[in-house]
């Protein structure tokens, strides 16, 4: 196995991870001193700010400069990217002015709707702004996680080729919530697909039974393997919640992380990195979560890589 492990988390500025004192050091009080003590514990992590909000350069330079040279960066996809319902209050103000007034008096935006050079001006800006960690080779992936009402068909495949014109150089991971794209039908299709696009699959640990629910699949359909772990909190899965942190509020076995050891090892195998990312939120749930996931890996002879050292004890 010559692949490198990256483990992180989907969120360093969770509000639930802040508040919970078990994980931050009481005297790491601001933004930058949270992300400078992170980046001390483990080599990956995923900004998920940059879906609900365009990105900026300024914030990209600032993460470059307080994190490790090693360190990797995973960003979400804007909402408007992924047929999610965009806050138009959100919106940069340069991109609000240019917006016909029905639409810059609407509450939610779709990219269906908008116009072809507002659109065009949000991809701008964010790929523009991610520019310094691209400059910096701390941006791993751009993660695109579509919702359940997107489904295999010629105009969402169309729409995928253009996002691969879209980023440039940047590389794309997706992860479906509809069931439909890794049934007994369409499973060999959409694998072959964004290996044609190389688009990186993202694995799913999640929870089953529902039309959202995609199955623990484990494939890579490129160099990059990636894995996402989401709980397996049946009861919250599709109700309705006031916060991200009682979806994903869950506790991982030693046992259901041992069902992805062999998986990951087989992934490891085909790619020569893989990021695994632990979307357990509620309090200390994902680092904690991750330090099981790496124990069980190191049982099995797999040797995650550690976080990087800073700049100052490398020099």
């Amino acid at each position: 196995m010559a692949a490198r492990v990256l483990l992180g988390t989907a969120s360093w500025a969770d509000k639930p991870l802040i508040e919970s004192g078990k994980f931050y050091p009481p005297e790491a009080t601001s933004a930058e001193a949270r992300l400078r003590f992170y980046a001390s514990r483990f080599p990956l992590v995923e900004a998920d700010s940059s879906y609900y909000g365009l990105p900026t350069e300024a914030t990209s330079r600032a993460w470059v400069e307080r994190t490790p040279r090693a360190f990797t960066f995973n960003v979400k996809a804007y909402s408007l990217f992924t047929e999610h319902p965009t806050p138009v209050q959100r919106l940069p103000k340069a991109i609000k002015e240019v917006m016909p007034p029905d639409l810059a008096k609407a509450r939610n935006l779709y990219r269906k709707d908008a116009p072809p050079d507002v659109v065009d001006l949000c991809w701008s800006t964010f790929i523009d702004a991610l520019l310094p960690l691209h400059d910096a080779g701390k941006l791993g992936v751009i993660v695109f996680q579509f919702p359940k009402w997107v489904f295999p068909n010629r105009a969402t495949k169309s729409y995928f080729e253009e996002i691969r014109e879209r980023l440039g150089p940047y590389r794309a991971a997706i992860e479906f919530r509809n069931e439909i794209w890794l049934n007994a039908e369409n499973q060999e299709d959409t694998l072959a697909f964004l290996g044609d696009l190389d688009f990186t699959f993202i694995c799913v640990d999640e929870p089953q039974g529902f039309s959202s629910s995609v199955p623990p699949v484990a494939a890579s359909t490129n160099q990059l393997a990636f894995v996402r772990f989401h709980g397996r909190n049946t009861e919250m899965w599709e109700a309705r919640t006031r916060t991200s942190a009682e979806r994903f509020d869950y506790w991982y076995s030693p046992e259901e992380l041992d069902e992805w050891v062999s998986r990951i090892g087989a992934l490891a195998d085909e790619a020569e990195e893989v990021h695994l990312v632990m979307n357990t939120n509620n309090g200390d749930q994902g680092p904690g979560n991750l330090r099981l996931l790496d124990e069980r890996l190191r049982r099995a002879g797999i040797e995650p890589v550690p976080a990087p050292a800073t700049d100052a004890e490398a020099s």
